[in-house]
């Protein structure tokens, strides 16, 4: 599995693509995030500091992530991620949609 960076999520936006913005701190993390991440369905999630991070795959185990509201990451794994104190209800308040 293998992280390749999408310019739609990244500063500065293309002209007539937009996509959440990856922190710049975090695009450093971004391998690391993806070999956690827990795979659901056809994407993969992770969680880092307090906000939720979605994968999708691109080509053939090349993956490209971005961040996301904690409605789009499956109840079964908020729960866990909470129950295991990888974030907290505040967190997930201030990043939901």
């Amino acid at each position: 599995m293998r992280y390749e960076s999408n310019p739609k999520h990244s500063a500065p936006w293309q002209r007539g693509r937009r996509g959440s913005q990856c922190p710049e701190e975090v695009r450093s993390l971004a391998q690391e995030l993806l070999e956690g991440s827990v795979l659901d369905g056809n994407k993969r999630y992770a969680v880092h500091e307090g906000r939720a991070y979605c994968a999708q795959q691109h080509r053939e185990d090349v993956w490209h992530g971005y961040p996301v509201g904690w409605v789009e990451v499956p109840e079964y794994l908020r729960r866990r991620w909470l129950r295991g104190d990888a974030v907290n209800r505040r967190e997930i308040g201030r990043y939901w949609g």
